[in-house]
């Protein structure tokens, strides 16, 4: 829905929605950057846990790490909420937090500028890790062209201001997801251009591959464009050093085959990709975004059947 065509009091709600955004901003950009994201840190930990996005976190845990108990899955849930706090406070001064402003380090900068500087282009893929806004801002350091894909948000005034912010620290070739989405990084490749997704959140027309040993159904399109267009795909991931200062790192990348079977080729890339994001979460766990549901609703319906029948 768009402003034109929603009513009223819609639009009133979306403009208080996007004015409580940049009165945020305003007031995080005020502290120091450090102190702004530890705020933000504490008040995810304080609040996050009493809200519905909790009980599904908890869940996930349960699903991925079957072999942890109740007082590890804790101490998790306790440090993810800090880092979700934390990446949304710190979304709002990216500007502040580049490779130019000393507080991320590259690991693989070398990887990068070779693409920046010689190409070919690449597919970049990483997941909700960390602070994620990190890995653009780091792509873009390097010189690469990228154009940085993304779901727009619902509220359209909320989405202008997401744009905007992300315009501070040099996004500005951005796809939103979809159909048209894909045929802009299509054509971005043809021109020689990047293209840099996430991969990790479930996608119900994906493919079902291994999840944490379970199925997951993922997101294809970063599989099938390198496939189409003969280029690789670069994984990159994004750790958290200390409060606001990171490290981001362009992984070996994944050369994909073509064996002639394209479904096969597809579904084989798939799972190379989700075993590359599951091996980071492993790395630490504490810092993914365990609050999107990422498996089956079959699959949290089973869990819940194993542990209440454990309990009798």
């Amino acid at each position: 829905m768009t402003p034109v065509d929603a009513p009223l009091g819609q639009k009133l709600l979306w403009r208080l929605e996007a004015l409580a955004f940049d009165g945020l901003a305003w007031l995080f950009r005020l502290l120091p950057v450090d102190a702004a994201s530890a705020l933000g840190g504490r008040i995810l930990q304080l609040f996050g846990p009493l809200s519905g996005p909790h009980r599904t976190a908890d869940m996930n845990l349960r699903l991925a790490f079957p072999e942890k108990d109740a007082a590890w899955r804790k101490r998790i849930l306790h440090a993810q909420w800090e880092n979700v706090g934390r990446y949304f406070a710190e979304f709002m001064m990216m500007d502040r937090i580049t490779p130019a402003t000393g507080r991320v380090e590259v690991v693989g900068w070398d990887r990068l500028k070779a693409i920046a500087e010689h190409g070919p282009p690449v597919v970049f893929v990483s997941g909700h890790l960390s602070n994620f806004e990190i890995m653009p801002s780091a792509i873009l350091a390097a010189g690469v062209e990228c154009v940085i894909t993304g779901r727009a948000a619902n509220n359209p005034y909320f989405n202008e201001a997401m744009i905007r912010s992300r315009k501070r620290y040099g996004v500005r070739l951005f796809a939103a997801k979809g159909s048209d989405g894909t045929r802009e990084m299509l054509q971005a490749l043809d021109r020689g251009e990047s293209v840099a997704l996430m991969n990790d959140q479930k996608n119900n027309r994906g493919v079902a591959a291994p999840f944490f040993g379970q199925l997951a159904h993922t997101a294809s399109g970063p599989t099938k464009m390198a496939l189409r267009k003969g280029v690789t795909i670069q994984p990159m991931s994004v750790q958290r050093l200390k409060g606001a200062r990171f490290r981001v790192i362009a992984h070996d990348p994944i050369i994909l085959e073509k064996t002639g079977d394209r479904q096969a080729d597809v579904e084989a890339g798939v799972r190379r990709i989700n075993d590359f994001v599951e091996a980071r979460v492993r790395e630490r766990p504490e810092e993914w975004f365990w609050v999107h549901k990422r498996w089956a609703n079959e699959a949290y319906a089973a869990l819940e059947a194993r542990e209440k029948a454990a309990r009798r």
